[in-house]
């Protein structure tokens, strides 16, 4: 037998005929000119020559595909089986070109078809045919489909079939695939689609919550999936079968998982967390009618919800599949493969392996720079607090990737250190001497900046001021509040209104801010050093909708411990772990590359959701905390010098196993 293939270069195409080629025949293959290179490739792939698979020139947008007098001379009463499977299968694709690929493109590929007297038009449909029917859909049934104008893509699938339906005159069979993705065996797929968009998402749960955590989810409709495999080796087997033209056929799971079911797999492969509690339809359906009538009547909202998708990668079209209504029956085709062995797999099986493949050949961030020196190359970098500690090393870095670092400190001896470093090692640096806690010199320390070096383009404020005392011990020190509050918020305060109009204008900005581990896990006596981070927190937090359209973005930075001269003071912290000044560098130079709102340790994120759920259990744990841990003695007020108790044995063991957390 002889076949003609559209769409042979696609994902299903060139599963479908790497079958055809098994059995006798010639595969004739419909290719725009600029496919032609890719088909060689794949046919090297296939191991077949030219003999076996013979490129015709096309365009699906051309009446009869576009193809020559020449080659209709050669394909006429050749082509006992003609599959078309050339459409968009995306939808974030505009409506004008899915009409034009999905429906004109059909009319087209029947057009040759009848032109060459095809033996059987065999069309690649989709369960989208159905609209968002509720109900169990059968294979006999078309009109009956329901809110179509949901999506063009709904729409578009819908209409190509009836293209086949009522203009076809040769024997025609269609195929509606489910949702496909990666081969059951391999994992391989060329393009996100389905579960995929979501992919991404528990990725990044992953990163900031433990898989072990429970949560909060929703049930969903059936998400009927299926691997390719399964679908290419199910259109060979049916179209060879006879008597069953003028027939559709469910490429379907007939056990198919709910949206949370088919969440919770790919998060258990993914080691992200599970929803443990999972709302059924008759609660997230009146929510998600009253969601769209609200974005309906209110479009800001709808613009940000858009841009909380684009965000994660996901189109506004996908939310269609999370309550999705139809049921696919799918008894004709499991009556067609009977006896063949083919199935569809439990999803179970194989979803490890389309996880592994998507994270290690189409993650998105996979195909950006996420180098240091392809984010702060040519820029220009202000480090506050540069002379020592978590300042100098993150300098140092930044220099080193081809950064413009700006220098600030009160002491100009040991910024004057840090620069000769950078500087012996081929790197730009320049001095701003300013004293952090004196706004009127922060005010003249930006504008020379400015003056100087015309633009800042990331702002790192790192300076700060550690203070721990109980505040039994604090009754009569409220300069305590003062002094953190004059260096960790105003002073970086002013800094960040002095820099932003320039942000602003130039439509380009970053500020980091190095915030603590204590904003989210308040450990006690951190009273004053905690509640100044948290209000840069805050204020961050606010401004960053208010220039998120002029391009700037700012991150916050929950540090956990680090060995810094900051901490000297407290002699038991000599016994406790702590990260590095260049592991800490290594975390704001991800924040440089990546732009996130926020960056935080596991444990941070679990002290927080703690003290979001369950407030009085974080308060028993910190008092504990409370009673381990002494005052040091420079919090009693005798003086830097005096020696501070040693910590405990179960102390050092509670500080070990809270990692990070300064007591």
């Amino acid at each position: 037998m002889n076949y003609f293939v559209t769409g042979v270069t696609g994902f299903i195409g060139r599963n479908l005929v790497e079958r055809l080629l098994q059995r006798e025949g010639t595969v004739y293959a419909l290719v725009r000119a600029g496919s032609r290179g890719r088909l060689e490739e794949l046919r090297t792939a296939w191991g077949a020559d030219g003999a076996r698979v013979v490129p015709i020139a096309g365009d699906l947008s051309q009446p009869g595909l576009g193809v020559s007098e020449e080659d209709l001379l050669t394909l006429r009463g050749k082509v006992d089986h003609f599959f078309h499977l050339a459409a968009i299968y995306d939808l974030s694709a505009g409506a004008e070109a899915q009409e034009v690929a999905n429906v004109e493109g059909t009319r087209h590929a029947v057009e040759l078809a009848e032109a060459i007297k095809a033996g059987c038009f065999h069309q690649v449909s989709s369960i989208a045919a159905a609209g968002l029917y509720r109900g169990t859909w059968r294979e006999d049934m078309f009109d009956e489909a329901k809110d179509l104008d949901t999506h063009p893509y709904f729409r578009t699938k819908h209409e190509s079939e009836r293209v086949v339906r009522e203009e076809c005159g040769r024997p025609w069979r269609v195929y509606r695939p489910g949702i496909v993705v990666g081969d059951s065996r391999t994992g391989e797929i060329d393009k996100v689609d389905g579960p995929y968009y979501f992919f991404k998402l528990l990725q990044r749960a992953r990163r900031v919550l433990p898989g072990w955590l429970p949560g909060i989810g929703v049930e969903g409709g059936e998400i009927n999936i299926v691997p390719v495999d399964f679908v290419a080796a199910a259109i060979d087997h049916i179209a060879h079968q006879p008597g069953l033209d003028g027939r559709a056929f469910h490429l379907t799971d007939p056990n198919p998982k709910t949206a949370g079911e088919v969440v919770n797999l790919f998060a258990h492969v993914a080691d992200a967390p599970r929803a443990a509690l999972r709302l059924n339809t008759d609660v997230t359906d009146p929510a998600t009618s009253l969601l769209r009538s609200g974005l309906r009547l209110f479009p800001p909202a709808k613009r940000a919800a858009s841009a909380a998708l684009d965000q994660l990668g996901i189109p506004a079209g996908v939310l269609n599949y999370i309550n999705y209504p139809t049921r696919f029956d799918s008894s004709d085709t499991q009556a067609a493969l009977a006896g063949s062995g083919i199935e569809v797999p439990p999803l179970e099986s194989y979803a490890d392996r389309v996880w592994d493949y998507w994270e290690r050949n189409l993650d998105p961030d996979l195909f950006r720079d996420r180098s240091l020196s392809g984010s702060v190359r040519g820029k220009v970098v202000l480090i506050t607090g540069a002379s020592s500690g978590i300042g100098r090393a993150t300098a140092v870095k930044v220099a080193d990737a081809g950064g413009t670092v700006l220098l600030v400190a009160r002491s100009v001896d040991k910024l004057e250190e840090t620069k000769a470093e950078i500087e012996a090692a081929g790197g730009v640096a320049h001095i701003h001497r300013c004293d952090m806690s004196d706004v009127e010199d922060v005010e003249r320390m930006a504008e020379e900046a400015l003056a100087y070096h015309g633009r800042v383009d990331i702002l790192v404020n790192n300076a700060g001021r550690s203070i721990r005392r109980s505040v039994g011990l604090s009754y009569d020190r409220f300069h305590d509040y003062e002094r953190t509050m004059q260096v960790n918020y105003f002073g970086a305060v002013r800094l960040i209104l002095a820099l932003l109009p320039s942000m602003r204008a130039h439509k380009s900005g970053h500020v980091i801010n190095i915030s603590s581990i204590g904003t989210q896990t308040n450990p006690p006596r951190f009273s004053a050093y905690v509640a100044s981070k948290a209000a840069l927190d805050a204020f961050s937090r606010v401004i960053a909708s208010e220039v998120f359209d002029d391009g700037v973005r700012l991150t916050t930075i929950h540090m956990p411990l680090v060995r810094t001269p900051m901490i000297a003071p407290t002699r038991m912290y000599d016994m406790f772990p702590a990260i590095t000044p260049e592991e800490a560098a290594e975390m704001i130079a991800g924040a440089m590359t990546g732009r996130p709102k926020k960056v935080a340790t596991r444990l941070g994120t679990f002290g927080e959701l703690l003290y979001l759920v369950a407030p009085t259990v974080s308060d028993k744990v910190l008092s504990t905390a409370y009673r381990l841990f002494p005052e040091s003695q420079a919090a009693k007020g005798k003086g830097d010098e005096a020696p501070d108790l040693a910590p405990t044995t179960e102390a050092v063991a509670f500080a070990h196993l809270m990692k990070g957390v300064h007591w």
